[in-house]
């Protein structure tokens, strides 16, 4: 088998540290033993964009904010599924994850960081969540591995009550809060309910091919009322 080979190494304010790995040509971010992203498995990242466009009410000219980068796949399915006239936000809280995504990760990036239509906010966001009103069509959220704060306890607040109503507020009349998780929760499910949302609880493979184990994502859309 082929070694892993550690490519570079980076703390997530107040939480821990990430590690990335390259194994032939498959890469890997690992916190702690958990593997948190691979290039192997892209199929549940890209459904997040995908499928949130297609619920979007309009894809004309959206405003998306994305958090976090990861390796890209989300950014990139979005901008093939979007129009010129639309805007991405990309909210990554570690920066060395855009200095590997331009540096040892470049090919795979494919210049989506350099498209006309991203802009990339190094920083919380949940902060950016909780400083807009009515600015996002679409908030998209992989950061962790499901609801709770897995990569630093600061993020479970975006998954709070109030963090719920910080996103709905952020979101225009019939804007969706999308959350990736690697497993259900009937808890937080609920919890998006009873934020006002209507939500739609939808399990897509981790592989893009159909394949792999599989995934939940919440798409929680904010009543036009």
């Amino acid at each position: 088998m082929t070694p892993r080979e550690l490519l570079g190494v980076a703390h997530v304010p107040d939480g821990e540290e990430l590690r990335l790995f390259r194994r032939g040509g498959d890469f890997m971010i690992v916190l702690d033993r958990n593997e948190l992203m691979s290039s192997r498995m892209s199929g549940s990242e890209e459904a997040l964009a995908t499928m949130t466009i297609e619920r979007l009410r309009s894809a004309d000219a959206p405003h998306l904010l994305i958090g976090g980068y990861g390796m890209g796949f989300t950014l990139r399915a979005a901008l093939g599924r979007l129009g010129t006239a639309a805007r991405v936000t990309v909210a990554e809280l570690v920066p060395e994850i855009v200095d590997w995504a331009r540096g040892p990760m470049a090919a795979m990036t494919e210049g989506c960081l350099d498209d006309p239509r991203v802009a990339i906010s190094i920083g919380d966001v949940g902060l950016a969540i909780r400083q807009a009103t009515g600015s996002y069509d679409a908030i998209l959220l992989d950061v962790d591995n499901g609801p709770d704060g897995l990569t630093r306890a600061g993020n479970n607040g975006l998954y709070s009550t109030r963090g719920l109503a910080a996103a709905r507020n952020a979101l225009r009349p019939g804007g969706v809060l999308a959350i990736w998780s690697a497993a259900p929760d009937r808890v937080f499910a609920r919890r998006l309910k009873d934020a006002g949302f209507v939500v739609d609880e939808v399990a897509v493979r981790a592989r893009s091919n159909g394949k792999g184990p599989k995934h939940v994502i919440w798409f929680a859309v904010r009543s036009t009322m």
